[in-house]
Protein backbone atom coordinates (compact mmCIF):
# COMPACT_ATOMS: atom_id res chain seq x y z
CA UNK A 1 0.00 0.00 0.00
CA UNK A 2 1.42 3.51 -0.92
CA UNK A 3 2.17 6.06 1.10
CA UNK A 4 -0.34 8.37 -0.35
CA UNK A 5 -2.78 5.47 -0.14
CA UNK A 6 -2.34 4.82 3.87
CA UNK A 7 -2.57 8.56 4.75
CA UNK A 8 -5.76 9.18 2.58
CA UNK A 9 -7.60 6.53 4.04
CA UNK A 10 -6.48 7.40 7.61
CA UNK A 11 -8.01 10.42 7.22
CA UNK A 12 -11.44 8.73 6.24
CA UNK A 13 -11.01 5.33 8.87
CA UNK A 14 -10.77 8.27 11.41
CA UNK A 15 -13.77 10.06 10.39
CA UNK A 16 -15.69 6.69 10.38
CA UNK A 17 -14.46 5.96 13.64
CA UNK A 18 -15.28 9.26 15.73
CA UNK A 19 -18.82 9.52 14.12
CA UNK A 20 -19.92 6.33 14.29
CA UNK A 21 -18.53 5.81 18.01
CA UNK A 22 -20.49 9.54 18.72
CA UNK A 23 -23.79 8.55 16.63
CA UNK A 24 -23.65 4.61 17.99
CA UNK A 25 -23.26 5.70 21.55
CA UNK A 26 -25.64 8.27 21.49
CA UNK A 27 -28.33 6.67 19.93
CA UNK A 28 -28.29 3.92 22.69
CA UNK A 29 -28.28 5.97 25.25
CA UNK A 30 -30.64 8.25 24.19
CA UNK A 31 -33.05 4.79 23.55
CA UNK A 32 -32.53 3.41 27.14
CA UNK A 33 -33.78 6.62 28.79
CA UNK A 34 -36.90 6.32 26.64
CA UNK A 35 -37.36 2.73 27.25
CA UNK A 36 -35.83 1.74 30.80
CA UNK A 37 -35.42 3.51 33.75
CA UNK A 38 -31.70 4.34 33.22
CA UNK A 39 -30.11 7.10 35.30
CA UNK A 40 -29.91 10.88 33.76
CA UNK A 41 -26.57 10.75 34.79
CA UNK A 42 -25.37 7.83 32.47
CA UNK A 43 -27.10 8.68 29.65
CA UNK A 44 -25.98 12.58 29.92
CA UNK A 45 -22.44 12.06 30.54
CA UNK A 46 -22.65 9.11 27.85
CA UNK A 47 -24.94 12.00 25.08
CA UNK A 48 -21.74 14.72 26.06
CA UNK A 49 -18.80 12.12 24.86
CA UNK A 50 -20.71 11.35 22.06
CA UNK A 51 -20.87 14.82 21.56
CA UNK A 52 -17.19 15.67 21.87
CA UNK A 53 -16.76 12.24 19.52
CA UNK A 54 -18.34 13.78 16.69
CA UNK A 55 -17.22 17.12 16.94
CA UNK A 56 -14.08 15.63 16.60
CA UNK A 57 -15.11 13.68 13.50
CA UNK A 58 -16.93 17.18 12.32
CA UNK A 59 -13.09 18.62 12.39
CA UNK A 60 -11.87 15.63 10.20
CA UNK A 61 -14.80 16.32 7.83
CA UNK A 62 -13.22 19.54 6.76
CA UNK A 63 -9.64 18.42 6.30
CA UNK A 64 -10.25 14.90 4.68
CA UNK A 65 -7.75 15.10 1.59
CA UNK A 66 -9.11 14.12 -2.03
CA UNK A 67 -9.42 10.35 -2.32
CA UNK A 68 -7.02 9.53 -5.67
CA UNK A 69 -5.66 6.52 -4.42
CA UNK A 70 -8.86 5.07 -2.57
CA UNK A 71 -11.65 3.45 -3.62
CA UNK A 72 -14.13 5.94 -3.16
CA UNK A 73 -14.49 9.08 -5.06
CA UNK A 74 -14.44 12.86 -4.36
CA UNK A 75 -18.04 14.20 -3.73
CA UNK A 76 -17.58 18.04 -3.54
CA UNK A 77 -21.09 18.84 -4.17
CA UNK A 78 -21.64 16.83 -0.93
CA UNK A 79 -19.22 18.13 1.38
CA UNK A 80 -21.28 20.88 2.93
CA UNK A 81 -24.77 18.79 3.04
CA UNK A 82 -22.43 16.12 5.16
CA UNK A 83 -20.91 18.68 7.12
CA UNK A 84 -24.44 20.65 8.02
CA UNK A 85 -25.63 17.25 8.73
CA UNK A 86 -22.63 16.52 10.80
CA UNK A 87 -22.99 19.50 12.60
CA UNK A 88 -26.55 19.25 13.47
CA UNK A 89 -25.97 16.29 15.23
CA UNK A 90 -23.26 17.56 17.31
CA UNK A 91 -25.37 20.69 18.59
CA UNK A 92 -28.31 18.44 18.83
CA UNK A 93 -26.74 15.66 20.91
CA UNK A 94 -24.36 18.22 23.20
CA UNK A 95 -28.53 19.74 24.22
CA UNK A 96 -29.81 16.32 24.69
CA UNK A 97 -27.15 15.95 26.98
CA UNK A 98 -27.73 18.61 28.85
CA UNK A 99 -31.66 18.53 28.99
CA UNK A 100 -31.12 14.85 30.20
CA UNK A 101 -28.63 15.90 33.21
CA UNK A 102 -31.23 18.64 34.46
CA UNK A 103 -34.06 15.68 34.44
CA UNK A 104 -35.64 15.71 31.02
CA UNK A 105 -35.80 13.16 28.45
CA UNK A 106 -35.06 14.51 25.68
CA UNK A 107 -37.58 12.62 23.37
CA UNK A 108 -37.33 15.04 20.10
CA UNK A 109 -34.36 17.05 20.23
CA UNK A 110 -32.47 12.92 20.84
CA UNK A 111 -34.66 11.63 18.02
CA UNK A 112 -33.41 14.90 15.78
CA UNK A 113 -29.91 13.92 16.62
CA UNK A 114 -29.88 10.39 15.82
CA UNK A 115 -32.20 11.52 12.10
CA UNK A 116 -29.16 14.17 11.82
CA UNK A 117 -25.99 11.55 12.72
CA UNK A 118 -27.97 9.28 10.37
CA UNK A 119 -28.62 12.00 7.50
CA UNK A 120 -24.94 12.82 7.75
CA UNK A 121 -23.44 8.65 7.71
CA UNK A 122 -25.77 8.92 4.40
CA UNK A 123 -24.81 11.83 3.25
CA UNK A 124 -20.99 10.87 3.07
CA UNK A 125 -21.78 7.17 1.75
CA UNK A 126 -23.87 8.10 -1.12
CA UNK A 127 -21.06 11.06 -2.08
CA UNK A 128 -18.04 8.76 -1.75
CA UNK A 129 -19.56 5.35 -3.13
CA UNK A 130 -20.24 7.43 -6.17
CA UNK A 131 -24.39 7.37 -6.09
CA UNK A 132 -26.87 6.14 -4.61
CA UNK A 133 -26.80 2.48 -5.99
CA UNK A 134 -23.53 2.23 -5.12
CA UNK A 135 -23.43 4.10 -1.86
CA UNK A 136 -26.04 2.52 -0.10
CA UNK A 137 -24.08 -1.00 0.48
CA UNK A 138 -21.14 1.65 2.03
CA UNK A 139 -23.93 3.33 4.51
CA UNK A 140 -24.98 0.19 5.66
CA UNK A 141 -21.25 -1.03 6.17
CA UNK A 142 -20.75 2.39 8.11
CA UNK A 143 -24.08 2.15 10.00
CA UNK A 144 -23.21 -1.15 10.88
CA UNK A 145 -19.82 -0.19 12.76
CA UNK A 146 -21.13 2.82 14.06
CA UNK A 147 -23.77 0.95 15.77
CA UNK A 148 -21.86 -2.19 17.05
CA UNK A 149 -18.84 0.48 18.02
CA UNK A 150 -21.09 3.05 19.09
CA UNK A 151 -23.14 0.50 21.37
CA UNK A 152 -19.89 -1.19 22.53
CA UNK A 153 -18.68 2.36 24.36
CA UNK A 154 -22.08 3.16 25.96
CA UNK A 155 -21.97 -0.98 27.44
CA UNK A 156 -19.02 -0.16 28.91
CA UNK A 157 -19.80 3.39 30.40
CA UNK A 158 -22.67 1.60 31.25
CA UNK A 159 -21.19 -0.79 33.19
CA UNK A 160 -18.59 1.11 35.05
CA UNK A 161 -22.39 3.37 36.56
CA UNK A 162 -22.88 0.34 38.34
CA UNK A 163 -19.48 0.07 39.79
CA UNK A 164 -20.31 3.52 41.55
CA UNK A 165 -24.12 2.93 42.35
CA UNK A 166 -24.66 -0.53 42.27
CA UNK A 167 -28.19 -0.29 43.56
CA UNK A 168 -29.37 0.66 40.45
CA UNK A 169 -31.53 -1.67 38.24
CA UNK A 170 -29.92 -4.39 36.16
CA UNK A 171 -32.00 -3.78 33.42
CA UNK A 172 -30.88 -1.41 31.30
CA UNK A 173 -27.23 -3.67 31.26
CA UNK A 174 -29.06 -6.82 30.51
CA UNK A 175 -31.08 -5.17 27.69
CA UNK A 176 -28.02 -3.26 26.57
CA UNK A 177 -25.65 -6.46 26.14
CA UNK A 178 -28.34 -8.35 24.43
CA UNK A 179 -28.75 -5.77 22.09
CA UNK A 180 -24.87 -5.65 21.51
CA UNK A 181 -25.49 -9.17 20.69
CA UNK A 182 -28.37 -9.05 18.33
CA UNK A 183 -26.34 -6.24 16.27
CA UNK A 184 -22.91 -8.08 16.44
CA UNK A 185 -25.08 -10.91 15.15
CA UNK A 186 -26.24 -8.90 12.56
CA UNK A 187 -22.79 -7.45 11.50
CA UNK A 188 -21.79 -11.54 11.17
CA UNK A 189 -24.52 -12.02 8.70
CA UNK A 190 -23.90 -8.87 6.38
CA UNK A 191 -20.05 -10.16 6.52
CA UNK A 192 -21.28 -13.27 5.27
CA UNK A 193 -23.82 -11.61 2.95
CA UNK A 194 -20.93 -9.94 1.36
CA UNK A 195 -18.89 -12.31 1.16
CA UNK A 196 -21.46 -14.13 -0.69
CA UNK A 197 -22.27 -12.08 -3.19
CA UNK A 198 -18.21 -11.34 -4.07
CA UNK A 199 -18.97 -7.84 -3.55
CA UNK A 200 -18.32 -5.34 -5.16
CA UNK A 201 -17.23 -7.38 -8.24
CA UNK A 202 -15.11 -10.97 -7.49
CA UNK A 203 -16.56 -14.07 -6.91
CA UNK A 204 -18.01 -15.71 -3.99
CA UNK A 205 -16.09 -15.99 -1.21
CA UNK A 206 -12.70 -14.52 -3.14
CA UNK A 207 -12.12 -12.47 -0.37
CA UNK A 208 -11.31 -15.39 2.03
CA UNK A 209 -8.46 -16.20 0.04
CA UNK A 210 -7.55 -12.90 -2.17
CA UNK A 211 -4.80 -10.03 -1.38
CA UNK A 212 -6.58 -8.60 1.39
CA UNK A 213 -7.35 -12.32 3.20
CA UNK A 214 -5.61 -11.43 6.35
CA UNK A 215 -7.55 -8.61 6.99
CA UNK A 216 -10.72 -10.54 6.22
CA UNK A 217 -10.05 -13.16 8.42
CA UNK A 218 -8.71 -11.21 10.96
CA UNK A 219 -11.53 -9.11 11.47
CA UNK A 220 -14.47 -12.24 10.96
CA UNK A 221 -12.34 -13.77 14.09
CA UNK A 222 -11.28 -11.02 16.34
CA UNK A 223 -13.65 -8.71 15.30
CA UNK A 224 -17.21 -10.24 15.12
CA UNK A 225 -16.60 -14.08 16.62
CA UNK A 226 -14.72 -13.35 19.70
CA UNK A 227 -16.84 -9.50 20.46
CA UNK A 228 -20.01 -11.67 20.16
CA UNK A 229 -18.96 -14.60 22.34
CA UNK A 230 -17.97 -11.81 24.96
CA UNK A 231 -21.47 -10.01 24.30
CA UNK A 232 -23.24 -12.97 24.68
CA UNK A 233 -21.18 -13.69 27.98
CA UNK A 234 -21.64 -10.02 29.49
CA UNK A 235 -25.34 -10.56 28.98
CA UNK A 236 -25.55 -14.10 30.97
CA UNK A 237 -23.07 -12.06 33.44
CA UNK A 238 -25.42 -8.70 33.45
CA UNK A 239 -28.48 -11.07 34.15
CA UNK A 240 -26.70 -12.84 37.41
CA UNK A 241 -25.82 -8.95 38.48
CA UNK A 242 -22.36 -9.55 38.55
CA UNK A 243 -21.38 -6.09 36.99
CA UNK A 244 -17.53 -6.35 37.80
CA UNK A 245 -17.11 -9.61 35.49
CA UNK A 246 -19.64 -7.65 32.87
CA UNK A 247 -17.45 -4.83 33.19
CA UNK A 248 -14.30 -6.49 32.49
CA UNK A 249 -16.15 -8.78 29.67
CA UNK A 250 -17.03 -5.72 28.12
CA UNK A 251 -13.46 -3.77 28.16
CA UNK A 252 -12.17 -6.66 26.23
CA UNK A 253 -15.12 -6.49 23.28
CA UNK A 254 -14.82 -2.79 23.31
CA UNK A 255 -10.73 -2.80 22.46
CA UNK A 256 -11.72 -5.71 19.89
CA UNK A 257 -14.34 -4.11 18.21
CA UNK A 258 -12.66 -0.72 17.82
CA UNK A 259 -9.88 -2.93 16.12
CA UNK A 260 -12.54 -4.31 13.54
CA UNK A 261 -14.15 -1.32 13.10
CA UNK A 262 -10.83 0.15 11.78
CA UNK A 263 -10.05 -2.29 9.78
CA UNK A 264 -13.58 -2.81 8.14
CA UNK A 265 -13.81 0.81 7.63
CA UNK A 266 -10.03 0.78 5.99
CA UNK A 267 -10.91 -2.03 3.52
CA UNK A 268 -13.98 -0.39 2.72
CA UNK A 269 -12.42 2.75 1.64
CA UNK A 270 -9.18 1.64 0.62
CA UNK A 271 -10.11 -1.07 -1.45
CA UNK A 272 -13.52 -0.65 -1.62
CA UNK A 273 -14.10 -4.42 0.02
CA UNK A 274 -16.63 -4.99 2.33
CA UNK A 275 -16.61 -7.40 5.04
Amino acid sequence: MATQEIVQSFAYVSWALLVGLGLGSFMLAWGLRQTTDATKGFVGTTALIATVLAALGWGTDSGLPSPDELAIVAAPDWDGPRSLALAAFVILSGWAGIATLRGGTARWSGLAAVVAGTLAVLIGAVGWGGGVLDGLPLFVQLMSLSVVGGWSLAAVILAHWYLVTPRISEQPLVLTTRLLTVAISIQLLLFLVWLAVGYPAGPPFAALTGSQALFVWLRLIVGILFPLLLSWMSWKTAQTRSMESATGLLYIELALVLASTIVGAGLAFSVGLLV
